[in-house]
């Protein structure tokens, strides 16, 4: 069964509870939206998706069609089940918060995925001790022979998606990235809104 089709808009969260065997798909509704996502066990928030474990599982930081998403605890909580876009998703670079707005040169306060990622949770009455590094989907970072990195634009089309089919009980959140001082979103650096739907 599908579910309605949901919005998180643009610089904001959201966080989706998934029972056992049911999945989320979510999808880039105009291409070039990356969307920091996390996933914790919903019995335990000290358990949660982990780039660093998953490295080591993957033996790589691209994770594809197939893979398991692991925890801290190396136990897959996701399965990426479905991958409609080139596949390009980055596992290295931590979830945007104000020090790093700052560090752009932002005097002010600047929407972010770390405090996207406290709100979404607060919304449904949970909280992280702190803030795991994220699977952001659709970020493109290339990494070079020498280990440097580049600030890519996505490589993804309108209406790309992935689906990711939860192990055990689990609480996604989505946060679709406020990168707007690098192209990260795009060269319009203009961060848009994304869709998911649940399905079963």
């Amino acid at each position: 069964m599908v579910t309605d089709l949901h919005v998180v808009p643009a610089r904001c969260g959201r966080a989706v509870r998934l029972a056992k065997g049911q999945a989320i798909q979510i999808i880039n509704t105009h291409g070039q939206q990356v969307v920091d996502t996390w996933c914790f066990n919903a019995d335990d928030m000290s358990e949660f998706m982990s780039m660093e474990h998953l490295h080591a599982t993957l033996q790589g930081i691209f994770p594809a069609k197939g893979d398991g998403l692991t925890t801290n605890r190396r136990r897959p909580i996701l399965i990426l089940e479905e991958d409609s876009s080139p596949g390009r998703h980055d596992t290295v670079i931590a979830a945007c918060d104000v020090h790093r707005y700052a560090a752009l040169g932002c005097t002010q306060y600047h929407d972010n995925c770390t405090d996207n990622l406290k709100t979404a949770l607060g919304q449904i009455n949970l909280r992280a001790a702190a803030c795991p590094a994220p699977l952001n989907l659709w970020m493109n970072i290339p990494v070079g022979p020498d280990g440097k990195i580049t600030w890519g634009e996505p490589l993804c089309k309108p209406g790309d998606h992935v689906t990711l089919r939860a192990v055990f009980d689990c609480i996604v959140v989505m946060s679709t990235c406020p990168q707007d001082m690098i192209p990260i979103n795009g060269a319009a650096c203009t961060p848009t809104e994304v869709h998911y739907r649940l399905l079963t």
